[in-house]
């Protein structure tokens, strides 16, 4: 189901607000060589819920980023709707997940230009079976 243009709107304004309360709260907890950056906010029909996608670089760190943000929510979710209050009626719920498309991405990148490439090497794929 495609999103209305009031979902997109929403999630628009959740998107940047969230951004500068997450790097609020980062820099609040003296957090550094740490970049966090909200990558897609998406809003259901009912604004009850929002999915917030997340990007950590360094990506090793990303898990025990995403679970801290996840454990702050509650204070993030505060922040933002003080800074929406005469926007919004409601605030949605904030669901937070780790967003790895970058990594994915780059990895098939170096994968293809190094040695794992898989057209080049066929024996790196797993074999098919035979049905």
């Amino acid at each position: 189901m495609e999103e209305s243009n009031r979902q997109k709107k929403i999630a628009g304004v959740l998107q940047e607000d969230l951004s500068a309360v997450i790097q609020d709260v980062m820099r609040k907890n003296a957090v550094t060589n740490l970049i966090v950056s909200v990558t897609k906010v998406t809003v259901t029909p009912d604004l009850g819920y929002a999915k917030v996608y997340l990007s950590v670089f360094p990506a090793d760190k990303a898990s025990t980023v995403v679970k801290e943000i996840v454990e702050m929510g509650d204070e993030i979710r505060y922040e933002v709707a003080s800074r929406v209050r005469h926007q919004f009626r409601r605030m949605p719920e904030l669901q937070f997940f780790n967003d790895d498309s970058l990594e994915y991405m780059d990895q098939i990148d170096r994968e293809l230009k190094g040695e794992n490439n898989p057209i080049e090497n066929p024996g790196i794929l797993p074999r098919r079976k035979k049905s």
